[in-house]
């Protein structure tokens, strides 16, 4: 067992070596060329929405690096299975890992975004990987012999050996055991411990770690936005309750939820971006982003939401975005009157069905280029994405896009569409709890209680607030900013006595809609029910 267990230890450094030299090398190229984001990106597109979902639920915006650790986690039990088969057939266990190093190449290669050059990295790292494996498994399948040897036929050659007699023959004491010169299993696993120390330190030192947990794109910082041609009015203090706890009106970008299908934000140059509007459409129309900046843009206020926000969840922010109206864009592409969707490309792969008539009507639907007076974060779409109120994000909010495809719905599908979410996606009318937060502890009396609600293209006319199973009571409103922007809202009980309460909220739009109790999960069109927490009173 001693032979198959070092193999297997073998491969598995071998991999990590593959790996761990090639992300390093990919940091003076790019994400695009970093081989566990490439078989990671590749996996997200294949992986059944009965796995996505619960993912999603469970990890939250940390599904990304859950899927990146199980993606290297998966090829090191492959290298180890490939390295135990070395125990046996050393020759086929070298031309499967030589082929699972390719699987790597070939996902950089079909990224949209690479080049043949991006694939320099897991080559190299492929060559080094095969190396390490080659002299690991040479001395981990190697046999220490040991045997009996005369002295006296130490001490002379065969030929000057004295005859035998028929005296007893040596004693224990005048033979030793001869160790062959291979290596021991003390320096094997010192060896391996010492490279594989040093692939996963190169791993960590990669770029797809960097990826991970850094802002990509030094571009961003050349990007100079124009003054807009229509300003967002200023937010009036009465919009944000003076509440402690509670969400600041605009969202900050770094703290502004992320759900996309991008493991790291792709790197583009904002003078080689361009957008193309074709499909059903009378003139295509390619759009630089010179001709973008050129253009007289647009500024709002707009609070975006995905679509697996759960109820009281924080997948939803409010932000200013700088852009152009999207409906003047087709309006030089002049759609054909039968064209009802407009497919949105990412670089990416991504795609998203948005009905027309939401990019082609009187609501602020913009071709954004920037968020609260800066250009748009790496993260969160650079250089240009779409900003579409009333819609959730997953048929409406495409970042990093390239194309704008007009077309039907009876036609074409697009990426969460075919995965068993509803093609249009309307926002619900929403709200949550923000103050006190979830099993807080505050003292006995008055208890102040404030959060958030939304209700886009309608506005919020109403919020509702109820102790444990009290009356329903309404809270007081901060400033509407516009239809498309949350509103935030502050009530409080008096003489609250001691033990657990529960404080409940619900919302009513401006079309008299009212936020359903109804429980359901999000898929197709979003999480519902009254959001509820509970505190306790000392």
């Amino acid at each position: 067992m001693r032979r198959p267990f070092r193999a297997a230890l073998a491969g598995i450094v071998a991999t990590l070596v593959l790996f761990g030299a090639a992300d390093l090398i990919a940091r003076a190229f790019g994400p695009q060329s970093a081989p566990l984001l490439a078989l990671g990106q590749t996996i997200i597109p294949l992986t059944p929405t009965e796995i996505v979902k619960p993912v999603i639920d469970l990890f939250g915006t940390n599904d990304k690096l859950f899927l990146i650790l199980t993606t290297g986690f998966a090829a090191l039990v492959l290298g180890g299975l490939i390295g135990w088969l070395a125990s046996h057939r050393p020759r086929l266990a070298t031309v499967l890992l030589f082929a699972a190093g390719l699987a790597p190449i070939l996902a950089i290669l079909i990224r949209p975004e690479s080049s043949v050059l991006d694939i320099i990295p897991t080559l190299i790292g492929l060559v080094l990987g095969m190396a390490v494996f080659r002299v690991l498994i040479s001395s981990a399948t190697s046999r220490t012999v040991t045997g009996t040897t005369p002295a006296a036929a130490r001490k002379f050659p065969a030929a000057a050996r004295p005859p035998r007699s028929s005296t007893p023959g040596p004693s224990p004491s005048d033979t030793t055991e001869t160790p062959t010169a291979e290596p021991s299993r003390r320096r094997f696993f010192a060896i391996t411990g010492i490279i594989g120390a040093a692939g996963a330190a190169a791993v960590a030192a990669g770029q797809t770690v960097a990826s991970l947990t850094l802002d990509a794109g030094a571009a961003v910082a050349k990007l100079v936005l124009p003054t807009p041609a229509k300003k967002a009015p200023p937010i009036p203090a009465a919009a944000h309750p003076d509440i402690e706890g509670l969400a600041p009106f605009l969202t900050d970008p770094k703290d502004f939820y992320r759900i996309d299908t991008a493991l790291a934000p792709p790197v583009i140059d904002p003078q080689e971006w361009s957008l193309r509007i074709h499909g059903l459409v009378e003139s295509e129309v390619t759009l630089t982003m010179d001709d973008l900046l050129d253009l007289p843009l647009d500024e709002h206020h707009i609070t975006l939401t995905c679509v697996s926000n759960p109820v009281g969840g924080e997948l939803v922010g409010n932000a200013t975005w700088l852009g152009y109206p999207v409906r003047e864009l087709l309006r030089q592409a002049q759609p054909h009157k039968d064209a009802d969707m407009v497919l949105s490309h990412s670089i990416d792969g991504f795609s998203a069905s948005t009905p027309i008539e939401a990019l082609t009507d009187d609501r602020d639907s913009l071709l954004a280029v920037g968020m609260n007076g800066s250009p748009l974060p790496p993260a969160h779409g650079f250089p240009a994405r779409l900003v579409v109120p009333g819609l959730y994000g997953f048929v409406s909010a495409t970042k990093w896009v390239t194309e704008l495809e007009v077309t039907r719905f009876d036609e074409k599908t697009a990426y969460w569409t075919d995965r068993g979410w509803d093609a249009r996606a309307p926002i619900l009318v929403a709200s949550r709890v923000e103050v006190p937060k979830p099993l807080a502890k505050v003292p006995a009396g008055d208890v102040a209680v404030a959060g958030t609600a939304w209700a886009q293209q309608s506005g919020i006319k109403r919020v509702d607030v109820k102790l444990d199973d009290g009356e329903w009571t309404s809270a007081e409103l901060g400033d509407e900013v516009n239809i498309d922007t949350w509103r935030q809202w502050k009530t409080g009980f008096s003489d609250v006595d001691a033990g657990l309460h529960t404080v409940t909220v619900r919302a009513i739009d401006q079309d008299g809609n009212v936020q359903t109790p109804e429980r359901r999960k999000s898929i197709p069109n979003s999480a519902t029910g009254h959001h509820h927490i509970q505190f306790s009173v000392e």
